[in-house]
């Protein structure tokens, strides 16, 4: 049996970290072998680079980030997604390809055409067979942010930014509803949970890649 990859999404501050904890506990709890990473990160080379990306202090203009965020993506896939997928394991992922179509795509403006090429160079076609998508108001997501510290540089980003990167993500999903599973992210964190762990469990083991 082949794995299945398990990406969450969506705004700052919609709560991604506490959901995914929780779909994690539930995956070892049934005794699944599963796999937990994010972008950027998961390997030596993507923690550095996202040292670099989430500097507040730094500017960088929008084609580097994408290439940045680009190479710790490949590096993510080579080194630890697709080895899991192919021991059958489940690998949940703190965003993933979807976020860079958004951000750097409907948030930057650079174009789609583009960033979808390279995503697939990079990625060898690898999808999430199930993307959670947890929706929210960029008002409150940069409030929630605010209080967990220091924003970063993506934090810092205007309004106008934010609520780009919030409706190019609905207009994502929109375009894979087989793959999203969007959620209002002002439910509460219980309801979300169980929403979340239905749809993996109706989710087959398939690891698409396209």
């Amino acid at each position: 049996m082949s794995g299945l990859f398990v990406t969450f999404e969506g705004p700052e501050g919609a709560g991604k970290s506490t959901q995914l904890a929780r779909l994690v506990e539930r995956l070892w709890a049934d005794g699944l072998a599963c796999t937990v990473t994010r972008e950027p990160g998961g390997t030596e080379l993507g923690s550095r680079v996202r040292e670099v990306l989430l500097d507040p202090s730094l500017t960088i203009d929008p084609l580097p980030e994408f290439l940045l965020y680009s190479a710790s993506r490949a590096q993510l896939v080579a080194n630890v997604i697709r080895p899991a997928l192919d021991r059958g394991e489940v690998v949940v992922c703190d965003r993933y390809a979807d976020s860079s179509l958004v951000y750097q795509g409907a948030g930057r403006g650079l174009d789609a055409r583009l960033l979808t090429d390279i995503t697939r160079a990079v990625t060898g076609g690898q999808m999430p067979d199930l993307t959670v998508l947890l929706d929210l108001d960029p008002v409150i997501g940069l409030e929630r942010a605010a209080r967990r510290g220091q924003p970063d540089r993506l934090e810092q980003a205007d309004l106008a930014f934010h609520r780009r990167v919030r409706e190019g993500f609905l207009v994502l999903a929109g375009l894979n509803p087989s793959r999203f599973l969007v959620l209002d992210a002002i439910l509460a964190p219980e309801v979300l949970e169980e929403r979340i762990w239905h749809a993996v469990q109706s989710c087959p083991h398939s690891s698409s890649t396209s």
